[in-house]
């Protein structure tokens, strides 16, 4: 766990591309390979399922320091971060401020202490954090709190780590960053043999292991304003940007495995697109969108639908009846057992055609391109994007090769997203909660909500729907804290109930019917575009408003 620890300080502790590079390839040569193996997976973003809750854990650091609860909330307030505040507030361990004990590695810890806690009692897991607080010092204690909460973060890309292993044990990167696709798959645990894959030489058999594995995937850019600043329009290709799971179905060595952008498996929950990638051509590698369309529809299920698949391992028939999956097959990345990545978009769209049109599956499409003559005609296909059920356009260019993560070119890169501009709506600040990290002093995390009209005529009143925190600058949030601050009715612990004086247009990306929401409606990532100090409350929208945007038949 030292050495964990000194690594993440070392991160934690430049912005340098370089000094973190090398603080990586210096850990990863000197490590055991079942330490490197975790050091891996949570520096490429593996996050085991939390292992104490946080209630938990305030508990056990109340115990340890002595304080009452009071104190404890103001100095995490003021901190703003629950695992550094418990670090901090800790007692010295007896002797000096080394870890005197601490000769197990992160491997180790991981499992012989940490992950076996969630088959213990309570009291049992309380006990033993407060146990292991006595052995470190207070960075090995700040690493272990976020260990347990899975909430280990640290500023690195998983393109830095790749730099890293490749430097360190000289392997291309391309072939590093193949090898970690599905490294950090929550579902399993890192072992020896996962690093000793990682850093084997080119050829070996370790690769055998990757065959199910899915490519990196490419992403895209935001479009700039004027999308003519691209030139020539037929050197491009525009499409749909659907609203689904973004995934890659992947047929190799007699398995057919479906794996989401995010590195998910995904092949239990949607065994009907394994079944049609049992269908592929032995070697066949698909890039696309993954959606809920019912046979006969015009356009897919909303996103609300997908979500019902995902949350589901094994779908029994009513689930598939009700939310039958398709995939929109974007690119042909492999085919016969040939990667075909560096080749021109044009020509891996062309066999791609010629394969989906072979197997004709109605669970397996092409996703079309829009014809365009100009880009004013791209702008009117994106200004019905939301009719077609889609975000809006995905534009490509199609002599481009298909590259890992945001390919950056002069011109911006060579693929595009044009997406449609966030639905809004204006709504009145009720609720304010303080924020974490650099936010910690102050009321950044609000709740807001729109009219609805009561029984009697004339009466309303205003029901919660949404939580943002984004969208302001510092100087905005902090005119917005003072105001808060000055018109606070009640406090609960970190939230203030406030006199609803402020409106804001809030954007989102999509909205459906709840439930689970007194408002009725759930909305898709609500962020404040700005604040209407040119309304009153009384001209916030209504929840009418609201519903009124629901697409067709939701």
């Amino acid at each position: 766990m030292k050495a964990f620890g000194q690594l993440y300080a070392a991160l934690d502790g430049t912005t340098s591309t370089r000094r973190k590079v090398a603080a990586m390839v210096d850990f990863f040569r000197s490590a055991p390979a079942d330490d490197a193996a975790w050091a891996v997976y949570f520096l490429a973003g593996g996050r085991p399922r939390r292992i104490v809750n946080t209630r938990e854990l305030r508990a056990a650091s109340q115990r340890a320091t002595g304080l009452p609860e009071w104190l404890f909330d103001a100095s995490y307030q003021a901190v703003g971060d629950l695992a550094e505040t418990m670090a901090l507030l800790l007692p010295a361990p007896s002797g000096d401020d080394s870890p005197v004990t601490d000769k197990q590695g992160l491997a180790g810890w991981m499992t012989d202490r940490i992950l076996p806690l969630r088959d213990q009692p309570a009291e049992q897991r309380q006990q033993a954090v407060i146990d292991w607080w006595a052995e470190l010092a207070t960075a090995e204690r700040f690493l272990l709190n976020k260990l347990l909460t899975g909430g280990f973060r640290v500023g690195v890309s998983r393109q830095l780590v790749s730099r890293a292993i490749a430097q360190a044990f000289d392997l291309p990167v391309t072939l590093v960053q193949q090898r970690l696709v599905g490294y950090a798959d929550k579902s399993r645990q890192p072992l020896a043999a996962d690093f000793t894959n990682l850093a084997a030489p080119p050829g070996s058999d370790s690769d055998a292991s990757l065959a199910n594995r899915p490519y990196p995937f490419m992403l895209a850019h935001s479009i700039g304003d004027d999308p003519a600043a691209l030139g020539d329009v037929g050197r491009w290709r525009a499409e749909w940007k659907w609203d689904g799971i973004r995934v890659q179905l992947v047929h190799r060595a007699g398995q057919a495995s479906v794996w989401s952008r995010g590195e998910d498996l995904l092949s239990e929950s949607m065994p009907e697109l394994c079944e049609v990638g049992r269908g592929l051509p032995e070697g066949t590698v698909l890039d696309g969108e993954l959606l809920c369309w019912r046979a006969g529809d015009e356009l897919p299920l909303p996103f609300a639908a997908v979500q019902t698949r995902l949350g589901t391992r094994r779908p029994g028939a009513k689930r598939l009846r009700e939310a039958p999956v398709v995939m929109v097959a974007y690119d042909l990345l492999q085919a016969d057992g040939v990667d075909l990545r560096s080749q021109p978009l044009s020509e891996r769209q062309a066999r791609l055609t010629t394969l989906v049109k072979e197997r004709n599956d109605p669970r397996l499409r092409v996703s079309a391109a829009l014809p365009a003559a100009d880009w004013s005609a791209l702008v009117g296909h994106r200004d019905r994007a939301r009719e077609q059920g889609a975000e809006g356009l995905m534009i490509k260019r199609l002599d481009a090769a298909y590259g890992v993560g945001r390919v950056r070119e002069p011109e911006g890169g060579p693929w595009l997203k044009w997406k449609l501009d966030p639905l809004s709506i204006d709504a009145v600040l009720v609720y304010a909660q303080r924020g974490h990290g650099r936010r910690a002093g102050l009321y950044s995390d609000y709740t807001f909500a729109v009219w609805r009209s009561g029984a009697e005529a004339g009466e309303r009143e205003l029901v919660t729907f949404a939580k943002a925190y984004s969208g302001l600058t510092d100087v905005e949030m902090r005119e917005v804290d003072r105001v808060i601050r000055q018109t606070t009715i009640e406090s609960f612990g970190p939230v203030r109930s406030v006199r609803p004086t402020m409106v804001f247009e809030l954007g989102f990306e999509g909205l459906q019917r709840s439930s689970r929401h007194k408002s009725g409606i759930a909305v898709r990532f609500p962020r404040m575009l700005r604040r209407r100090e040119d309304k009153t409350i009384e001209q916030a929208d209504t929840l009418a408003n609201l519903f009124a945007l629901l697409p067709p038949g939701a």
